[in-house]
């Protein structure tokens, strides 16, 4: 009997995860990959960031906490260029490791292009021009996204205007930055540049970042990095973008009509992304989207047969790695035999932000009034945390006001994109206040705040003064 053929393109989070799973259940499986093994998160993205945002939060601990604690470093500054080396060491290191995953799986890699030719077809064109058919029984669509550019006039008329992936690609530290867009990706950036020591300014349309966050949370995080000195302007769209001899200039319209401007030597444009799936030739190949963003089921299949998505480049769901690569789980076992369905509630959200952010679940504006409950605990009554940031940050739960089941669970401290597992697990067992406060929390761990927060929504909290 033949082994069923696979073939997945792109080798990011999701399409190398996708080739593993189906590989292990028995399909011959192919990958192809239009540039790096890994996609965004290794290269341009996740990884690299995180990379920076540590040697960011190490030289803020030595500088700030320090001198506090008997560390006392003189002088302690950052070397960008060896910031920028050791991403790059990181990154390739994690990309080597893929490329030996897909040998130890049977998958073979193919570096091309591949787009559709008609309904259900789709060719590779080579680094050479030459064009091969793709021979498979079923394709997982898994290009991801870029960065999106809004049509905002001067946006392109000078060098100083960067996406992310040209904030990642500096040799020398900016002065000053300007940073379009109070998102995950504009506030990771800004930052980690600010505490390099580049000036920074966050210019916000909106009234409030991080819309995908509790407020609450936010408001912590909002706090922290204006007392970093990053200048946040919310409420401030951007109206044009004018090049001057020193970098750009951002000019911007409040809500009561005011006009201002803001220079800097560099602009990040950090307003999302859109799906990587121009060059797919989506209409050739009758595959339902909207505006290039491919629309799958929960099985992840298109609505065409034997050919699945997932990751950044279909609809309606979130543009995070782990996302992909769930769903990369799901699409292959889908395509080998197996009922899988991808299951949202559980699926975390992180910014990597100073302090960490982390949610999953529902928030308090998801839900009608005098349906849930509420329990909090500070970080500022917890060992652990007060030893490693000071105690600054909360945990937050939210349950039904009936059950007491979970379904909701934010934090912004120490660890947050750690401990919000914790959450995730509760939601996915589908667990009630009462079994995670008699689940034992070791001590001292910054887990312990978990408990805690569950013992407050019941109203009997240990270790902070009851409300009287």
């Amino acid at each position: 009997m033949s082994r069923k053929k696979v073939a997945v393109i792109g080798g990011g989070p999701g399409g190398y995860i996708a080739a593993i799973r189906a590989a292990q259940l028995g399909a011959e499986v192919s990958v192809i990959e239009m540039d790096k093994l890994g996609g965004t998160c290794l290269n341009i993205g996740c990884i690299p960031t995180k990379c920076m945002l540590h040697s960011a939060e190490l030289l803020e601990q030595i500088r700030i906490q320090g001198p506090q604690i008997g560390v006392d470093v003189k002088g302690a500054q950052i070397n960008f260029p060896q910031v920028m080396a050791n991403k790059d060491k990181v990154s390739s290191q994690l990309v080597n490791g893929i490329g030996g995953l897909m040998h130890a799986n049977g998958v073979s890699v193919i570096y091309g292009k591949a787009s559709f030719v008609a309904p259900g077809e789709l060719e590779i064109e080579g680094a050479n021009g030459e064009t091969e058919p793709v021979e498979a029984d079923a394709v997982i669509l898994a290009t991801g996204s870029v960065n999106a550019t809004p049509p905002i006039p001067g946006v392109n008329s000078t060098s100083a205007c960067l996406d992310s992936t040209g904030m990642l690609s500096l040799t020398e530290l900016p002065k000053s930055l300007v940073v379009i867009g109070a998102g995950v990706i504009g506030l990771e950036l800004a930052c980690a540049y600010a505490s390099f020591g580049t000036k920074v300014t966050v210019v916000e349309a909106m009234d409030h970042a991080l819309p995908m966050l509790d407020r609450e949370i936010t408001a912590v995080g909002m706090r922290h990095m204006k007392g970093m000195g990053i200048d946040i302007q919310m409420g401030t769209p951007v109206k044009s973008i004018e090049a001057i001899t020193e970098g750009a200039r951002v000019i911007c319209e409040k809500k009561n009509g005011e006009e201002v401007s803001f220079q800097a030597e560099k602009v990040l444009v950090a307003v999302g992304r859109k799906a990587n799936t121009e060059f797919l030739e989506l209409a050739t190949g009758g595959i339902e989207n909207n505006r290039g963003k491919i629309i799958v089921d929960e099985h992840m299949r298109t609505n065409v047969e034997g050919i699945y998505a997932i990751g950044d480049c279909v609809e309606g769901h979130a543009q995070l790695a782990h996302t992909a690569s769930c769903m990369g789980e799901v699409a292959a076992e889908n395509i080998m035999g197996i009922d899988s369905v991808y299951d949202e509630s559980t699926n975390p959200t992180c910014v990597y932000m100073e302090p960490e952010a982390a949610a999953v679940g529902l928030r308090e504006d998801q839900l009608e009034a005098g349906t849930y409950k509420v329990g909090k605990f500070p970080m500022f009554a917890n060992g652990k945390a007060i030893i490693m940031n000071g105690g600054e940050g909360l945990v937050k739960i939210i349950a039904s006001a009936e059950t007491e089941k979970i379904l909701g669970m934010h934090i912004i401290g120490p660890r947050a994109t750690d401990l919000i597992a914790e959450g995730a697990i509760a939601i996915r067992m589908g667990m009630t206040v009462e079994q995670l406060i008699t689940t034992i929390h070791s001590h001292p761990t910054i887990s312990e705040t978990v408990r805690e927060a569950a013992l407050d929504l019941q109203g009997r909290t240990l270790n902070m003064p009851p409300v009287r």
